[in-house]
């Protein structure tokens, strides 16, 4: 099966903008976008099948107005629709299987005011086996050159994730910013507070220095991107929706498993994703 750029639609503003970012993707590698939505099976015997039934030609409506649109500024973009009976995750999981990036909006029309990210956009960038953007109502725009931001954890850096984002740059023309969050060695927090200058930069430089070289191999692999090492004092979580801010993306590392209940974000996934001004990528690694 040729594999494709996914993205889920439900009506909602954010799936709007998902599916421009989507249909975007798609048209820079080449690949077909697939729109799904979900929607309860039609169960003719039941009390509920007449509301089933209706959803389901509300969602096929719905699909086809997608299409229609996103067809109309990405001509030639291949895309259909397909409407799945079941869950949001429980759709967008099961495509995910088959597709060479998930894109969600980061809530959908369940949402209620204030929400940064819905259950479907949570539960499809912690358990999805292929890579997964969750793209914000309102992605900031860049007022300088493209940027991509990866985060980089020296010297356990997963290769997954680095490709993706080395892979992504060379795509859009943009600068990679690689994020390294560190920390004093021997102190709790995350500052300088009492530590001689010399020691900090003596640590800062020590901890440039092992980013550079975790970088160094996928430099030799994209050797048209632009790379800048950024290693940070920063809590991680901190550190990276701060590099949002200046981002067009966010590339992010989810460790994986065999066994979909084990597969879950960790804290700083979560908080990234609540906070980003960018669409934020979630690539599994081993």
């Amino acid at each position: 099966m040729t594999r494709s750029v996914v993205v889920g639609i439900d009506g909602s503003r954010e799936s709007r903008v998902a599916g421009d970012w989507a249909a975007r993707e798609a048209s820079l590698r080449g690949l077909p976008l697939r729109l799904v939505h979900a929607a309860p099976a039609p169960v003719r015997d039941s009390a509920d099948g007449p509301v089933a039934f209706s959803w389901q030609q509300t969602g096929e409506e719905l699909l086809q107005r997608a299409r229609a649109d996103l067809a109309s500024r990405y001509p030639r973009v291949s895309m259909r629709g397909v409407q799945v009976a079941d869950s949001a995750p429980a759709a967008l999981l099961s495509a995910s299987e088959t597709a060479e990036l998930l894109v969600v909006g980061a809530r959908g029309e369940g949402g209620f005011n204030g929400l940064a990210v819905g259950s479907s956009a949570l539960a499809a960038a912690s358990t999805a086996s292929c890579p997964v953007a969750v793209v914000p109502r309102n992605p900031a725009v860049a007022a300088h050159d493209a940027e991509v931001a990866v985060g980089v954890d020296v010297p356990h850096a997963a290769e997954s994730p680095l490709d993706f984002a080395f892979g992504a740059a060379r795509l859009h023309g943009a600068r990679l910013r690689a994020v390294h969050a560190w920390a004093l060695s021997g102190h709790a927090s995350w500052t300088a507070v009492g530590v001689p200058e010399e020691d900090r930069a003596a640590w800062e430089d020590e901890e440039v220095q092992q980013l550079s070289e975790v970088l160094q191999a996928r430099q030799d692999k994209y050797p048209g991107v632009a790379v800048l090492p950024d290693a940070v004092l920063l809590h991680p979580a901190y550190a990276l929706v701060h590099a949002s801010q200046r981002a067009d993306l966010l590339v992010l590392g989810r460790r994986s498993s065999q066994r979909a209940a084990e597969r879950r974000l960790g804290p700083v996934a979560h908080a990234v994703l609540h906070h980003s001004r960018c669409p934020v990528v979630v690539v599994p690694h081993g």
